[in-house]
């Protein structure tokens, strides 16, 4: 029962931090330093991954009719703007993709650490702040509608998330800060993200998911139950948090979330410099 509730809080963080540009493997690394999962290391690394499962099916669900080139109610050119939309993404997931095959182990073991997610968390922090104030007062011509995305800026936005490799970075604090830089508004760049983030997601978990069965290690009865209760609670929160940032981005900046990155990076690096 305990490990069941220590799931819960890390499908919590996981809902929360996967859709907000504050790193969610970052927070998940973090909170591992203070709530430790009763759970074999080969399981707790393919964990943090596809605990993520959930979350993408949120995304799904919320905007299912935007997604599916198969609506009876899409007329012939809607169904094929869709397909265009879904061509993009896989254009856009290419770059990530490349890097993530080939450099998958050696992150696992340098960068999965406190003190690079607490550096990558004040450095795009910092990033945040200095983008949106550029761009404040000023009355840029941005990219309004995701369908609008061409492949050029899809191909630059995937650029960007190769650098949500590195713990701490965000998937979708990169993706969404990129498209804004080349003229993406946040709005469209928010949902291109998440749309990205289906594709990505399935392929890092099946890539986590294999390695722990070809690792020859057995869950246990309770490690289902804490993978099947992450994903739950990390679904059910996400519903709630893409709806709000969705809400948000129609009138606010990211500045908050530099602004909260910051702190949070200073901190973790303050106690880990205590606790050493």
């Amino acid at each position: 029962m305990i490990e069941l509730l220590k799931a819960v809080l890390f499908g919590i963080v996981e809902g929360v931090t996967e859709w907000l540009p504050i790193s969610s493997t970052g927070h998940l690394i973090l909170l591992d330093e203070f709530v430790t999962l009763n759970v074999s290391d080969a399981f707790k690394s393919m964990f943090d991954v596809v605990i993520q499962l959930g979350a993408i099916l949120a995304v799904i669900v919320l905007f299912f009719h935007k997604l599916n080139p198969f609506s009876p109610s899409k007329s012939a050119g809607e169904k094929q703007q869709t397909w265009q939309l879904w061509f993009k993404v896989i254009v856009a997931i290419i770059p990530s993709g490349i890097v993530g095959v080939l450099f998958d182990d050696w992150m696992d073991e340098h960068l999965h650490n406190a003190v690079v997610v607490s550096i990558a968390l004040i450095v795009y922090g910092i990033a945040f702040i200095l983008v949106e104030r550029r761009n404040q007062g000023k009355h840029v011509k941005v990219i309004s509608d995701v369908y609008a995305i061409d492949y050029k800026t899809a191909l630059m936005i995937g650029l960007f998330q190769c650098l949500s490799l590195i713990p701490g970075t965000s998937r979708s604090g990169s993706t969404i800060l990129g498209a804004i830089l080349i003229g993406v508004g946040r709005s469209a760049g928010a949902e291109f993200s998440f749309f990205m983030a289906i594709p990505t997601m399935l392929g890092a978990s099946a890539i986590k998911g294999l390695k722990f069965l070809l690792s020859g290690v057995s869950a246990t009865g309770t490690e289902i139950g804490v993978l099947v209760v992450g994903c739950v609670v990390s679904f059910l929160v996400s519903l709630v948090v893409i709806k709000a940032l969705m809400e948000y981005v129609r009138s606010h900046s990211f500045s908050a979330f530099g602004v909260y990155r910051i702190i949070l990076g200073v901190v973790v690096l303050l106690y880990f410099a205590l606790l050493g």
